[in-house]
């Protein structure tokens, strides 16, 4: 689940963190890199759940209506659907994510007010509603709801994110990228794997792994000659009048480069240009873009970088 989107956002987190706590001891910093890793396939799971919290919610209501003293028709004969869905019956045995339950021991019971809102937010939904009233019954019916619920009033959700806040410092900067990949899980579930269905791994792979170690180690061993060559290419500027943040994303750009050989260029350069725009200021981006741009023609024409 963790890409390296999400590894490169952390390792400039780090790294800028690494820099002003003045401690710098690069084991330490390497160890909080992949626990806050960690915590962002934490919260994966924690809005996995958050599905099953909302529904459980929803049949708490029913039974309470059923138990008044003098219910009415409808409280005695619900419309069961929503709670009765399909895809969350099956997400609810998941076998990883039961494990993940017993492993954290995290659940949703002290966010009650929260569930209540969202569950409001979205019985008064024309999706919702729709869903109700169909009268088609099917198990792609069921995730579908859920798909279109979460991608319309979770994904964007201010209240979530003062939730998510209280609990973890690291998740609102996380939460974004995870929303893409819990619809991306909700997508892949099919009824035939019953609790099997596999959810998204932490790393898609061992590499991804080693590129985060590699990337953070290289970003930090070798600051001085990459903020050398960044010094180099500022035309008109000292590099201490550069922001701080800037220069931490050059810093692990070049890094970038010069030290995976089968990553494009083209591909390093987008990606850092777009973190500075949501880590530094407006005029950032194409200043990145330009300065790093210099440095890769200047090290093409001395002969110091090389790609597949």
């Amino acid at each position: 689940m963790i890409n390296r989107v999400l590894i490169r956002l952390k390792i400039i987190q780090i790294v800028y963190a690494y820099y002003q706590n003045g401690s710098k001891n690069l084991d330490s910093a390497e160890k909080e890199l992949f626990f806050s890793l960690s915590k962002a396939y934490d919260l994966y799971n924690y809005l996995l759940l958050l599905m099953i919290a909302v529904t459980d919610y929803a049949n708490k209501r029913i039974e309470a209506a059923k138990a008044k003293l003098s219910p009415t028709k409808e409280e005695l004969d619900p419309n069961l659907k929503f709670v009765s869905n399909r895809f969350i019956a099956q997400l609810d045995v998941n076998k990883q994510l039961t494990g993940f339950i017993n492993t954290q021991k995290r659940s949703w019971a002290n966010d009650q007010d929260f569930i209540k809102e969202l569950y409001d937010k979205i019985t008064g939904s024309d999706i919702y509603k729709e869903y109700m009233a169909s009268s088609e019954s099917s198990y792609e019916e069921d995730r579908e709801l859920w798909r279109k619920l979460y991608k319309s009033m979770i994904f964007h959700n201010e209240s979530l994110d003062a939730v998510l806040e209280d609990q973890s410092l690291y998740w609102n900067d996380d939460k974004e990228i995870v929303d893409t990949f819990v619809l991306k899980t909700i997508k892949r579930f099919e009824e035939k794997n019953g609790s099997d269905q596999p959810l998204l791994p932490e790393f898609k792979d061992d590499e991804d792994q080693e590129f985060a170690r590699r990337l953070f180690r290289r970003t930090i061993l070798n600051a001085d000659y990459y903020r050398h060559l960044i010094g180099e290419n500022i035309k008109n500027w000292d590099l201490d009048r550069v922001a701080f943040m800037d220069v931490i994303i050059m810093q692990c750009a070049l890094a970038e480069i010069l030290s995976f050989p089968n990553i494009p260029v083209s591909v390093t350069l987008n990606e850092y240009v777009e973190i500075a725009k949501l880590y530094s200021t407006s005029k950032s981006g194409g200043f990145i873009n330009g300065t790093l741009d210099g440095i890769v023609h200047l090290l093409k024409k001395e002969g110091k970088l090389t790609k597949k």
